[in-house]
């Protein structure tokens, strides 16, 4: 079985952050760990509060994984400030996985500034050049490229000076566009382009984190990147269209949809 770990923060409503990735990491077979970066306060409502971890317990997390279990990719989420990049960046370069996948965290879908703004160059500085994937969304490509992106052609030139800044290969999330839902990934030479029609639903707490990790999986069980996305984009494509009408707000989407039908579980 193949063994995934993901660095990133803690949901406390169980539809995003670490909880989200080891939930996409189990529907796809993998088993997952987690090192976990910070605790929220959050539900479907919101971010309340956040309590960062402190820089030698995420190296202690991260060393306690590695040393016993050989990690076949990792996917970071949520790093909120410059030490805690700074170490995960440091304790990468030594133990070197083969797999990264780095979803840039930026901002809620509340609004909360999960990474702090003075923290951005930072990300881009210690964390995109270890990247084999990075997979901002329009707002997080934005803040990194100061681009205003409204069109196809515009995301195709964020992608690629995201690209010059140390990322492998960038996917770029085009669901803040209006229409059909076309994310582009770009490997430093050419585009593929990945068309879902967008589903009425205001149910999509996690879904960046859900397709991180899956792109993650997917890689780990060795499918080429554009097919380990494709194959991503299928499963959040049906995570958002059966999403769960949990809390008051915008709930979250349901990582075991197609297991629990084929298991009979639901009809």
């Amino acid at each position: 079985m193949k063994k995934l770990l993901t660095i990133a923060g803690s949901d406390s409503s169980g539809g995003a952050g670490i909880q989200a990735d080891l939930k996409t990491f189990s529907a796809h077979g993998v088993f997952g760990m987690s090192v976990i970066t910070a605790l929220t306060a959050q539900n479907t409502q919101g971010v309340f509060a956040v309590q960062d971890i402190s820089r030698d317990m995420i190296a202690a997390q991260i060393k306690a994984v590695f040393e016993d279990i050989e990690v076949d990719g990792v996917k970071i989420g949520m790093v909120s400030q410059i030490p805690t990049i700074e170490v995960i960046a440091e304790r990468l370069r030594l133990y070197a996985p083969q797999i990264i996948v780095v979803d840039p965290v930026m901002v809620s879908k509340s609004g909360y500034h999960l990474l702090n703004p003075e923290a951005e160059s930072a990300l881009i500085r210690e964390l995109l050049p270890l990247a084999t994937v990075v997979t901002p969304n329009i707002p997080e490509a934005e803040v990194m490229t100061k681009m205003t992106i409204r069109t196809l052609p515009q995301m195709e030139d964020a992608a690629k000076m995201i690209q010059q800044m140390g990322a492998k290969n960038v996917l770029l999330k085009g669901g803040h566009m209006e229409g059909a839902s076309t994310d582009i990934l770009y490997d430093g030479q050419s585009f593929k382009y990945y068309t879902a029609a967008r589903i009425a639903t205001k149910n999509t707490h996690g879904t960046g984190c859900t397709l991180s990790s899956a792109i993650t999986s997917n890689l780990a069980l060795g499918y080429p990147l554009h097919e380990a996305v494709s194959q991503a984009k299928d499963y959040i494509t049906i995570a958002i269209e059966h999403a769960l009408d949990i809390g008051k707000g915008v709930g979250p989407t349901h990582h075991f949809y197609s297991l629990y039908k084929k298991a009979g579980i639901i009809k």
